[in-house]
């Protein structure tokens, strides 16, 4: 088999494989539960920024996406209310599970869908 013919027959090889791949989406959430605080959200990731967003008492904000070949997508998001800042890992392609995120007063807290228990505390930095 020539090179060319190789290097074809591996082509349809691999857009056969990623068409084959289940369209399924990713996501995550940032839910503001402070008390009567505002909440600015800004996540990103290496190649996409998601803006920043105010997020109203009671309000969520949330992204969805295809999952990445590579499998390796990661978002963090900043977090600011009043004279506060958190920085966290909002979404870990290669870790899964966390992708519920729930902001509150003594701090930030992440489930999954299938958990109902607290999987990631942080909480808020002292000045």
């Amino acid at each position: 088999m020539s090179v060319h013919k190789t290097a074809v027959a591996v082509l349809v090889t691999i857009v056969m494989v990623v068409m084959a791949r289940p369209a399924i989406q990713d996501n995550f959430s940032v839910t503001n539960m402070l008390r009567d605080k505002l909440l600015m959200v800004h996540c990103r990731s290496k190649d996409d920024d998601l803006d920043a967003h105010a997020v109203a008492v009671g309000d969520s904000i949330a992204w969805s996406f295809g999952p990445s070949f590579s499998g390796e997508t990661l978002f963090w998001c900043r977090l600011a209310v009043e004279d506060k800042r958190l920085t966290f890992t909002a979404y870990n392609e290669s870790e899964g599970n966390i992708r519920l995120w729930y902001v509150r007063d003594d701090g930030v807290y992440g489930w999954n869908k299938q958990n109902p228990k607290v999987a990631w505390k942080s909480v808020w930095p002292r000045h």
